[in-house]
């Protein structure tokens, strides 16, 4: 697709984000299952939006620059400071709008995000090995296999083999520990 211009935009979730969120992943069940598990309740919202604000954690969602309609999720999870400055990240795109591109858009603006804004240097995504479409994801946006981990996350009522895909943030000569007094 190379630089044309984007058909969406990043924004962090919102308290009223919860009736769009909640259709897109109940109508994307089949699409998600096995690999993730998402928010299907309002009780299940609460507990995610809570966990979007706290220091460690960023809900992002994917959005058209059209309709402003949510099209995927982003989740920069378990953010650790100081000389590691490392995130793992999760994501789902809604079934209507797979396979458009649109979360290869979105994951490029989020590891911007992650690097120029929240000063990060590693960003980890965690890859069920028959989750062919995440894999291709990840390699389209520089992410390069790192390892391998037997039963690492337990998804969808049982232990899970992943693989650690890895991108990190080049600007090495530029990089600084942001204190927290930038924030």
């Amino acid at each position: 697709m190379g630089e044309l211009e984007q058909r969406v935009h990043i924004r962090r979730v919102e308290s009223r984000d919860k009736r769009e969120l909640l259709a897109l992943n109940q109508s994307s069940v089949s699409l998600h299952s096995p690999w993730i598990t998402t928010p299907l309740t309002s009780h299940s919202f609460r507990s995610y939006y809570r966990r979007t604000l706290r220091d460690d954690h960023e809900g992002i969602l994917c959005c058209l620059n059209d309709d402003n309609k949510i099209v995927g999720v982003f989740n920069l999870n378990g953010i650790v400071r100081g000389s590691f400055q490392s995130t793992t990240i999760g994501y789902y795109s809604s079934v209507e709008h797979t396979g458009k591109g649109y979360m290869t858009e979105g994951l490029k603006q989020v590891l911007r995000f992650a690097f120029e804004n929240l000063g990060l240097h590693r960003v980890e995504a965690n890859i069920q090995p028959n989750n062919d479409p995440s894999r291709k994801l990840v390699q389209r946006c520089g992410f390069v296999l790192e390892g391998f981990s037997a039963k690492f996350l337990f998804i969808d009522g049982q232990w899970r083999d992943h693989e650690r895909w890895v991108a990190f943030d080049e600007r090495e000569a530029l990089h600084r520990i942001p204190s927290l007094k930038d924030r």
